[in-house]
Order: C-alpha cells, then structure tokens, then sequence
C-alpha cells in the first residue's frame, strides 16, 4: 500500500500486506504500550498468529497526540516517517525549572518571571524561529555509547550531549496567561520541545519548563484523522465479527 495513496484514519485490515495505523496516544502511556496494545488485538481479534508492527518516532510518556504504528511490510517504510517534519501544541511554564525541563522530575529551582513582558517573549520566541544549534535533554532517548542518556542521568552518571542542528519552521504564541505559554511549534525531526522550553527560559532570562504537550501533525498525517484507543479496538472487534 503506498504511503502516497493510504488515506489517514482508515483502516483496511490488511495487517500483513501492510497497513498504516494513525493513534491517538493517551497522555501517561509509552508509545510501546500502544504497539503493544494493537499487536495483542490484531493476533486476538483477526486471528494472525504473527504481525510485524512498529512505530515511527517516539513520545514521551507525559505527551499525548499523533502516534503513527506500522504493520506487516509497511515496517520497512518506518524510517521514511520519522524523517518528517511535525507539529505540536503545548503550554511552557516561565519562572521554574526541572532536571528533565518537563514534569518528569519535580520542580528544582525558582526564578522571577513578573517582569517578562509579552514584547518581550515575542522577541525571544522570534529568536529561537528557524535553525539553531540544540542541546538535548540528558533525560532523553538519545544514544550515548550504546545506552539511552536517561539511563544515565537516571543514576546520576554525567553524561556530555552534544548540540544538533534543529529548525523550527514555526512557533506561535497562542495564549499568554503568565507564567503559561500556551504555542504552538513546527519543527524538523530530532527538536525536543522539552529543550525547546529550556531554551525560551534562557532568552528570557529565566527558568521555563514544559508542562504539557500534544503532537497534532506528522508530515501530511493529521491527529484529527487518528483513532482513539478504545475506537481502534471497538474498530478492530468489529471487523473480526463480520
């Protein structure tokens, strides 16, 4: 099935051959928790004893929004998906900081932030618009001589990141109710948003973290063309009954 004549959202069922699935994934859950979740249902449900089924590009736990699952020979394609580019909204929090700039960890230090003005955040996120150099998180997923940074950082062992070139195509202010920042964020693949909000922080002086994100676009694929979890289910029973 090509990727240029699947229409997002709709499922053909044919798993092996190659399907591509389009989820919403549920804030708090990792996005092997959702490939797991459809492989159990696709073996159960539609009675395949084996299925190939991946995803392409990760989210963090405490983000929600566009995940994309690939089945049977569609798999080979996953590393086509993650090279495109994607769309976030979210909500930074000026004046605190965490030591995974998210709410993974808990709030470790206090800044000012009253006297931010909202010119003055304009000025900073037009800054931080287009391409620049990014550090990543130590508590990301980063490769480090074979092992994941936060298993590092998760013992308290120093780990050296090293910056990557990101763009940022675009980052809108949507609402200002400070400390919030609610935005929106279009960026290449390999940007953290999470560095994002570290990154704003500094420009403006400050301490910033994320405090909730949602991944609305992947390439052409939309979140509004995603099933909810419990709908693909539903979805998946309703086919196996026919």
């Amino acid at each position: 099935m090509d990727l240029e004549t699947q229409e997002p959202g709709k499922l053909k069922f044919d798993f092996e051959k190659g399907e591509i699935l389009l989820v919403n994934k549920p804030y708090k859950w990792t996005s092997f928790d959702v490939v797991n979740l459809v492989r159990n249902y696709i073996r159960k449900q539609l009675g395949l004893k084996k299925i190939k089924i991946g995803h392409a590009g990760t989210l963090d736990p405490l983000a929600s929004g566009l995940l994309i699952l690939c089945t049977g020979r569609m798999t080979k394609r996953i590393e086509e998906f993650k090279e495109f580019d994607k769309e976030y909204t979210g909500t930074f929090v000026l004046g605190s900081t965490t030591a995974s700039f998210d709410l993974e960890k808990e709030i470790d230090f206090h800044y000012p932030w009253e006297h931010i003005t909202k010119e003055e955040i304009q000025v900073a996120v037009e800054k931080l618009t287009g391409n620049y150099d990014q550090l990543p998180p130590v508590f990301s997923a980063k490769k480090i001589k074979g092992k994941r940074a936060y298993d590092y950082a998760r013992k308290d062992q120093e780990v050296i990141m090293v910056p990557k070139n990101i763009t940022i195509s675009a980052f809108e202010v949507q609402e200002l109710n400070l400390p919030q920042v609610h935005f929106r964020v279009a960026c290449s693949k390999g940007t953290y948003i999470r560095a994002l909000a570290r990154d704003l922080g500094l420009a403006l002086n400050t301490g910033a973290h994320l405090s909730a994100l949602c991944r609305t676009r992947i390439g052409p694929y939309s979140l509004r063309d995603a099933y909810d979890v419990e709908d693909l289910k539903s979805a998946l029973i309703e086919k196996s009954e026919r």
